[in-house]
């Protein structure tokens, strides 16, 4: 058996559902499909979620939502008149999206959960119509009564354990069956989402739960590359790697797969294939447990911009207990989490990401930390870029991170922080943002170029 996800841009059209069909219909294994809400279209379409969200937040401020209902209706009716299919189904979508929004508006982000799994949701009872007007039998399931259960946390809701169980019987159910991504139900029966691209995350549930040989993962693109295609021209696809190279890569700014998404299908085993819904006979990206490390030390690298870094210096900060521990518990007053803590013998990074702080916040923050702390020294570093070079083949390889450091400075750019994971899988190096560009181009060069030349 195979669970089989499918993205927002590969179900954001009529045109494009029927070549989801028809990649379904090619493989009999293929009998649990994932389904996202509608993507975008083109480049200034909308997303039907970013829809539903603006959507949800007109009705908590008790503004008339009326414009945005119209234009949720208008997608699902244009991909429903493309796929030739009966007026019900719209009408059963009205339904829903309007007893959704007048529903109970007292727990604000419990409400916006509950609309914006609304997308996922009904285009996987639109999928689902399609799929049975073409004579197939398919039926749409929905999470709690199918027995995905998750934390009552909105927008970050966590699977239960018990769920694996309950989704095991839904191997005995006939026909192909159409589950909608993104979203679970509490023990009290309250619609909660995962993370923003939780698709990722519900298929990788799935295939966990239902013991799948294969969970594969459509997209729009026609694998994993080595680096940013829009960073580096026609770059090196990536044929395969590590659950935990993707996942730091994913982390790192890879978006072709949620970084959360792994976990589920990495623990039990499970490999996942990447492909494309527009060329579905690419070989596309296989993720695995374990692979040969013959490409070298470095399979990606990864970048993404938006960081920060509080530096703080103290003469014999390593000899004072519990240092660490005060500093971080200063963040944690704010309801800050940190990303890495690179450190010498008197003094300590952390990287935060940047959108976490305002000017007031991070200058409480360093009142703080030196009053409390008595540190010599703390300063903020703005507008900073995180560049990941990763590969389980750096493991076995002297010099790479020479190589890395070589490659930047002849390129001129200045390494603000270096920190590499105990792992050993991945290095990351801080750069200012206006030279993460240049810093990718030149590692790409180092570690990739001369390889395919």
């Amino acid at each position: 058996m195979k669970v089989i996800k499918f993205g927002g841009s590969s179900l954001a059209s009529g045109k494009q559902i029927e070549k989801v069909f028809r990649i379904v219909m090619s493989d009999p294994e293929r009998k649990v499909v994932v389904v996202s809400a509608p993507g975008k279209r083109f480049p200034d379409d909308q997303k039907v979620t970013d829809l539903l969200i603006e959507c949800a937040e007109l009705c908590l401020q008790n503004n008339n939502p009326k414009a945005k209902v119209d234009a949720i209706i208008a997608r699902y009716s244009a991909i429903a008149e493309e796929l030739s299919l009966a007026d019900e189904i719209i009408s059963e979508i009205t339904e829903d999206l309007s007893r959704r929004l007048n529903s109970d508006r007292t727990k604000p982000e419990r409400f916006m959960d509950c609309v914006k799994a609304s997308g996922e949701d009904n285009h996987a009872k639109l999928v689902a119509a399609y799929f049975q007007s073409q004579g197939v039998d398919a039926n749409y399931v929905n999470p709690g009564e199918a027995g995905l259960l998750v934390s009552d946390e909105p927008g970050n809701a966590q699977v239960l354990p018990e769920s694996y169980d309950r989704l095991f019987a839904l191997r005995k159910r006939e026909g192909i069956l159409i589950f909608p991504g993104f979203f679970g139900y509490s023990e009290e029966g309250e619609v909660f989402t995962f993370s923003r691209s939780g698709s990722d995350i519900t298929g990788s549930i799935l295939a966990n739960g239902l013991k799948a040989d294969l969970y594969e993962n459509f997209t729009d693109v026609d694998a994993v590359y080595s680096v940013n295609p829009f960073i580096v021209e026609r770059p090196k696809e990536i044929k395969e790697l590590t659950y935990r190279e993707m996942r730091e890569l994913s982390y790192a700014g890879f978006t072709v797969l949620h970084d959360e998404a792994l976990v589920p299908a990495f623990r039990a085993g499970i490999p996942v294939q990447i492909k494309n819904t527009n060329n579905p006979t690419a070989p596309g990206t296989k993720i695995v447990y374990e692979r040969d490390n013959t490409n070298g030390p470095v399979i990606g690298i990864a970048s993404d911009q938006g960081f920060c870094s509080i530096y703080v210096s103290k003469y014999l900060m390593n000899r004072e207990i519990g240092f660490g521990r005060k500093l971080l518990s200063i963040l944690e007053d704010y309801g800050l989490s940190y990303e890495h803590t690179p450190s010498g013998i008197d003094d300590v990074s952390v990287i935060l990401r940047e959108n976490q702080l305002d000017l007031e916040m991070e200058n409480e923050i360093k009142w703080r930390i030196e009053s409390e702390l008595h540190a010599d020294e703390v300063k903020v570093e703005h507008s900073l870029a995180l560049i990941m070079v990763v590969g389980e083949g750096m493991r076995r390889n002297v010099g790479t991170m020479a190589r890395a450091s070589k490659a930047l400075a002849k390129a001129k750019v200045n390494i603000e922080m270096i920190n590499q994971g105990s792992s050993e899988v991945s290095m990351m190096f801080g750069v200012k943002e206006v030279d993460e560009k240049k810093a990718v181009n030149a590692l790409y060069e180092e570690f990739f170029a001369a390889v395919t030349a």
